[in-house]
């Protein structure tokens, strides 16, 4: 007998976004799959619209936008009848029709892996990857993707155990998720992913990449594009928190100025790509 899953999409005035991956969704094998929207007090008509094309989705209407770790909650917290597993997707991305059994089947089969990832492309490069693990590295605060820009290649295609499982896609028990605490939410937007995975790590849990399962993702389409000054702000923010809960203070005195020159250097290619884009 399948185990049920919820599959928590959360909105924020993202109405096309949302549609789009909905229409995906609806399209998923796994039997026992529920899903549910999330709304973050949008303002445009996503909760018409949603409600017109998928009146059979459950809608969980928040008041104003909290956040991604806050509204992800919030929503979690909102549904009485809790499935077995949980599954967070962001609304800017597609699924593969198949892409929750292999997620669900590593957490039956293995009691000590604690969430699990799927492999993760580019929507508008539908072969290179985005995401196939993720590393972290305490003492210079460098946390990125395994394999981002690549093309997708046998080497991306091993399950292994990673660092941490990206919150674009992640699949986990929902005890387990309950007994964590949740995501953080002094973390309003980035690294409460990370943060989750550490947790799960410093337990003795496993975060395992699963490359059957694939997901294709439309890169930071709401937050104005891949090249955004306001995403690379939000970004140094966490990763800064993300230190300031975790190294130990020999640690921080080498990770914290190293996270700042790393921080310049990304400001830096970040604004020389916008100009040089701005000049085509």
């Amino acid at each position: 007998m399948p185990k049920s899953v919820n599959i928590f999409v959360l909105n924020w005035n993202g109405r096309d976004l949302t549609l789009d991956c909905l229409a995906s969704l609806a399209k998923v094998t796994y039997p026992k799959a529920k899903v549910t929207v999330i709304d973050n007090g949008s303002t445009d008509d996503s909760v018409i619209k949603i409600k017109e094309h998928y009146p059979e989705i459950d809608i969980i209407e928040l008041s104003e936008n909290i956040g991604f770790a806050s509204g992800n909650n919030a929503g979690f917290q909102s549904v009485t009848n809790k499935s077995d597993y949980a599954i967070f997707l962001n609304n800017d991305t597609i699924v593969d029709t198949h892409f929750v059994e292999p997620l669900i089947a590593e957490l039956e089969s293995k009691p000590n892996t604690k969430q699990t990832a799927p492999k993760i492309y580019y929507a508008d490069k539908p072969e290179t990857i985005w995401f196939a693990g993720g590393k972290v590295n305490l003492w210079t605060g460098l946390i990125r993707h395994l394999g981002i820009r690549k093309k997708d290649s046998a080497f991306y295609s091993k399950k292994r155990t990673i660092d941490y499982a990206t919150g674009c896609c992640v699949c986990m028990r929902t005890e387990d998720f309950e007994s964590i605490g949740l995501f953080d939410e002094s973390f309003p937007m980035y690294s409460e992913d990370v943060d989750l995975s550490l947790r799960f790590n410093q337990k003795g849990g496993n975060i395992v990449f699963i490359p059957e399962s694939k997901v294709w993702h439309k890169v930071s389409a709401s937050m104005g594009g891949q090249f955004s000054i306001e995403k690379w702000k939000r970004k140094q923010n966490a990763k800064f928190r993300l230190l300031a809960k975790y190294v130990n203070p020999i640690q921080g005195i080498i990770a914290f100025p190293i996270a700042m020159i790393i921080g310049i250097i990304e400001l830096k290619l970040l604004i020389f790509k916008i100009v040089s884009r701005k000049k085509k």
